[in-house]
């Protein structure tokens, strides 16, 4: 099986555990390389829709039949009974979504999340509830991705405004992919300035312009 770059990033970012979820799981790309590589004891799939899960279930048959796998139809984390997994990762639903997956059950002492919108908010809920951001960057694979690694902690945190909006190591480390993103952001800001706008709406693009600027010369 010939993974694409998106799926690739995420199954670098997981790590050896006991029991391993992947919630909303897809076609179960990441949880076959946790299997595959013995990352982890026991493996849980899961997804809301039953005719989506099916194909996770289909590609991980033969780790259903032995046992390693498990494949719940759940909202969440609601329906998983007795099983607490030790890592989870939840990829590909807004940002706003993990949220309520979080909130609904608990954070996990381990966790890879890629939001595909709202990942500020996603950060913001992470650190008011003591989770540790290890890593935090963008990729490009077709489109902009986030990855947000962490782990759940007693101790809390600081991010910037900035780093809250963008990501930790985006700010440090401004890596291309993150650049890149910057500058169509800038490009379409500065769009925005042939509109018929207010005097107030006009001050607010150009500050924002000014700052998407900062980080492409390294200056925020």
């Amino acid at each position: 099986m010939s993974y694409s770059l998106r799926i690739k990033k995420l199954c670098s970012e997981l790590k050896k555990t006991d029991i391993f979820a992947d919630i909303g799981c897809d076609h179960g790309y990441c949880t076959e390389y946790m299997l595959k590589n013995n990352l982890c004891k026991r493996a849980v799939i899961s997804d809301i829709s039953k005719e989506s899960l099916s194909k996770a279930e289909n590609l991980l048959k033969v780790y259903i039949q032995s046992g390693r796998c498990v494949s719940i139809c759940s909202d969440g984390l609601k329906q998983y009974g007795d099983i607490k997994p030790d890592s989870v990762l939840i990829a590909g639903m807004g940002g706003m979504e993990i949220v309520k997956v979080l909130t609904d059950s608990y954070i996990p002492d381990n966790f890879v999340f890629q939001p595909m919108k709202s990942a500020k908010e996603l950060r913001t809920f992470l650190i008011a509830n003591n989770c540790i951001i290890k890593k935090d960057y963008t990729f490009f694979d077709d489109r902009f991705y986030d990855v947000i690694v962490g782990e759940r902690s007693n101790n809390r945190q600081i991010y910037s405004e900035i780093e809250l909006e963008f990501g930790r190591d985006n700010v440090l480390y401004r890596g291309a992919d993150f650049k890149r993103k910057i500058a169509l952001l800038l490009e379409k800001q500065q769009s925005y300035l042939k509109r018929n706008l207010s005097d107030s709406s006009r001050k607010k693009i150009l500050e924002e312009i000014e700052k998407l600027r900062g980080f492409l010369k390294d200056e925020c």
